[in-house]
């Protein structure tokens, strides 16, 4: 089979829904330590929570909204490389080496928050992002 490179498709999936998981059950209730009344708020922004609320608890936010950010490419590269049949082998590998990179920039940005590491973490992603588009250009050009 060479749909090997849908498992860290599906992997990257379950660790959004993670982030997703993790920045409710610490945002919500810092909106309500906040005095922030979910029946009440009207239109708010991202810039008001930042306000508003521990940078802690915004970390997670932040996070997640960068899973739906380069992620959205890396997800639309593998279903190229799945389709033209070339989602095994090297292609599986360096995909799950994404994902590993991103989980690794959501625990440091989720927690310390280090700018330097996360940066690093980003580029090296940004590589394996990079090879599978090179892959996948070969397989379909």
């Amino acid at each position: 089979m060479h749909n090997d490179i849908l498992r860290p498709m599906v992997a990257l999936i379950a660790w959004t829904l993670v982030m997703l998981v993790w920045m409710l059950a610490t945002r919500l209730p810092a909106m309500k330590a906040a005095g922030a009344n979910l029946g009440t708020l009207v239109g708010s922004k991202a810039a008001d929570a930042d306000r508003a609320l521990p940078p802690q608890v915004q970390w997670k936010a932040h996070n997640y909204n960068h899973l739906m950010e380069q992620p959205t490419l890396f997800y639309a590269i593998c279903t190229v490389i799945a389709l033209s049949g070339t989602g095994d082998g090297i292609n599986a590998a360096i995909a799950w080496v994404y994902v590993g990179l991103r989980v690794a920039h959501s625990l440091v940005q989720a927690t310390v928050n280090r700018v330097g590491p996360r940066f690093m973490l980003f580029m090296a992603s940004t590589v394996a992002l990079a090879a599978l588009t090179l892959h996948a250009s070969m397989a379909v050009f």
